[in-house]
């Protein structure tokens, strides 16, 4: 019987971990070999060296954050209302190491001392962008509306967590669902 890999998406899966919890200085290889539970030499079989899995880690960050989203809220079929619907729902439970706040804010902390990470979270947050007008665009003549809406909406998914606001007595999930009826209106 063989010996059996670390699959390469636990390296960087871990790498993405290791980014939320200490930034880009600690996503080190005996690091995360150790929080895997396995010897360091298994991420040569995948990696050429670090360098090679950071780039990797925004590679799969990005692909999940846009194509995948995309490809599942469009997978659903429906109007445009209801695929932002799905959006809305899918964003609002994204919790893993890819399409987590965790994720996304270590990466948005990393691009404001790297101009190469910071070029790659551009073309990520483009993406998500010009999907969001896109379908708020079918509903909204008014092209300032449609980009009011779609900043709101990916403001909303990137901050909402930040706030620590009470709201008159009503739950934050009573809030968000009222967001998004007004965001759909």
């Amino acid at each position: 019987m063989g010996i059996t890999r670390t699959p390469r998406g636990k390296w960087i899966e871990e790498g993405l971990r290791a980014l939320a919890a200490g930034g880009p200085e600690a996503v080190r290889i005996e690091p995360l070999a150790q929080a895997l539970g396995v010897s360091k030499g298994g991420f040569y079989g995948f990696f050429r060296n670090r360098d090679a899995l950071l780039a990797e880690m925004l590679d799969a960050w990005e692909r999940a954050v846009t194509e995948e989203i995309i490809e599942q809220v469009e997978s659903g079929g429906g109007d445009a209302r209801s695929k932002l619907e799905r959006l809305f729902r899918i964003a609002s439970s994204a919790d893993g190491p890819l399409t987590g706040t965790t994720a996304d804010l270590a990466i948005r902390d990393w691009a404001r001392r790297d101009d190469a990470v910071a070029e790659r979270l551009r073309h990520a947050d483009n993406a998500r962008m010009d999907y969001l007008r896109s379908l708020f665009g079918e509903f909204c003549e008014d092209e300032e509306d449609v980009e009011v809406r779609a900043l709101l909406a990916f403001s909303l998914r990137i901050g909402n967590h930040f706030i620590a606001a009470d709201h008159g007595g009503r739950s934050r999930r009573d809030v968000m669902r009222l967001t998004s009826k007004w965001l759909l209106r």
